[in-house]
């Protein structure tokens, strides 16, 4: 494992961003918005789309599977075409394709061009997604790592949060084509910005060459995972196990591939080191666990509390909130205490609140649901800056991009994994009584239990969490003096 340069003193006042440094930060952080807003403006709009478009549920669902599929795919691979090309042209280049996707979503005639549309704005996004953080950790000063990751994670969260809102006022005062027009102000203004202050910096491997086999082997296993995932909550599972199947023999090419290949996407020696394991399962826990929240949270709200849909967004907003007051708070601050005890606390935060979470029944007011919701998001900001942090700081400078581009597949697989799982554990746990809710004879209360079982499964991936970092060895915080190849 690399173990970078150790230091016995770690500095005792958080390093102060240069105006430049923050510019750098805020191009970056531009993307992360752009991203996590169009992970939920989307959504709100399918209805719209679907009645524009006179389809079915199912077939205007691919607006957002297509969409999935390609990103997460893709992201390795735009990891290594930025080690090869230089990250600053790469990144560009993905926002130029980003924001001419959305323009082409905005004019779509058809929802095949739609889709379509949708993918090359996947693919645009896939280079935003996974060159964000090694640009920070290229650019910056090591001792800064952690609060300029904090700000995108914060920013990733504003635009989540936003998502929602934004698109619901926009779809209803304008029209849902004005969902994707949205982005092109954003995307022009982060274009020009990042062609005055991004610096031109020598590509880490320009005679590398690109894993075609990885690439290939990935992109079905990941894609047929996804489909699966979402296939198997359908009315058809069995095409969803197939698609699952199909993915672990896929998973199995890909890690063959890469023991083989010359110049792997994934250099999986790095997985011999705990530190660098063990994080890369605490990003996809906590994302699992969140992303798990969001999307029962608002069932339990509509169908135990009978909340309005409106009012139901609304109090979801205290976790997104939580996070964004936390993440750079806990990002500066684990630049001078380290990283450990910052995600140990997230974690322990999490559990706590989920734990609460798993406990509320029909008589529970809405304020203490948002005062878990918001304890949930603040845990999740505390430990997900320091994990990316951590993360970095665990691999030498030419795996870097690699690793960026794997922290974002961590990032998006454990959305996708911690949707499918907590639906699945609430319709287990729910059983005839959900039968029993569609013929009104029960009362929507008496399915509380169910979303308290789905809760618990959230609260024990975080458990975990904190069990496999009491695993990690801590690291003495980087000096300003300590270059871009320390280690955390």
């Amino acid at each position: 494992m690399y173990s970078g340069v150790n230091r016995i003193t770690a500095p005792q006042t958080p390093a102060k961003m240069s105006a430049k440094d923050l510019l750098i930060v805020i191009v970056v952080a531009l993307g992360s918005f752009m991203a996590g807003l169009d992970a939920t403006i989307v959504n709100i709009a399918l209805p719209d789309i679907a009645k524009f478009f006179d389809v079915s549920t199912v077939a205007v669902s691919w607006v957002l599977n297509a969409y999935l599929i390609i990103l997460v795919s893709l992201l390795l691979a735009a990891s290594r075409l930025g080690d090869m090309r230089g990250y600053r042209g790469v990144f560009l280049g993905g926002f130029a394709l980003f924001t001419v996707g959305s323009l082409l979503c905005g004019l779509s005639p058809t929802l095949t061009i739609l889709i379509v549309s949708r993918m090359v704005q996947a693919i645009g996004g896939a280079a935003i997604a996974a060159l964000g953080a090694v640009m920070v950790t290229s650019y910056l000063s090591t001792s800064l790592r952690g609060q300029a990751l904090g700000i995108v994670a914060m920013f990733t969260m504003l635009g989540a949060a936003l998502g929602p809102v934004v698109g619901g006022f926009l779809t209803s005062t304008f029209s849902w084509q004005y969902i994707f027009f949205v982005n092109l102000p954003v995307g022009i203004i982060a274009i020009l910005l990042g062609l005055k202050v991004i610096p031109r910096h020598d590509a880490v491997a320009p005679s590398a060459r690109m894993d075609t086999g990885g690439i290939v082997t990935v992109f079905i296993a990941l894609g047929s995972l996804i489909y699966g995932l979402t296939t198997l909550q359908g009315t058809d599972p069995v095409k969803g196990i197939a698609a699952l199947a199909v993915s672990a023999v896929f998973w199995g090419l890909f890690v063959f591939q890469e023991r083989r290949a010359r110049e792997p996407l994934v250099n999986l020696s790095l997985f011999a080191g705990r530190g660098y394991a063990v994080q890369n399962i605490c990003i996809l826990l906590i994302q699992m666990a969140m992303a798990g929240v969001m999307v029962i949270m608002p069932f339990y709200l509509e169908i135990v509390k009978a909340i309005p849909t409106d009012t139901a967004g609304t109090i979801l907003l205290a976790l997104p909130v939580g996070m964004i007051i936390t993440a750079p708070i806990s990002g500066k601050i684990s630049d001078v205490i380290g990283t450990k005890r910052p995600i140990i606390t997230g974690f322990l935060l999490c559990t706590l609140a989920l734990f609460l979470l798993s406990a509320i029944s029909a008589k529970t007011s809405v304020g203490h649901i948002c005062i878990y919701l918001f304890l949930l998001g603040a845990g999740t900001g505390i430990a997900f800056s320091p994990l990316n942090s951590a993360v970095m700081g665990e691999c030498p400078a030419k795996d870097r991009g690699s690793t960026s581009g794997l922290v974002k597949v961590m990032t998006n697989l454990g959305s996708s994994l911690g949707v499918a799982g907590v639906m699945l554990v609430a319709m287990v746990a729910a059983g005839p009584k959900i039968a029993e809710y569609s013929a009104h004879t029960i009362a929507p209360g008496e399915l509380a239990g169910a979303f308290d079982l789905a809760f618990f499964f959230c609260m024990v991936l975080e458990a975990i969490g904190v069990v496999l970092m009491f695993l990690v060895r801590a690291r003495e915080p980087p000096s300003d003096d300590d270059g871009a190849l320390l280690a955390i």
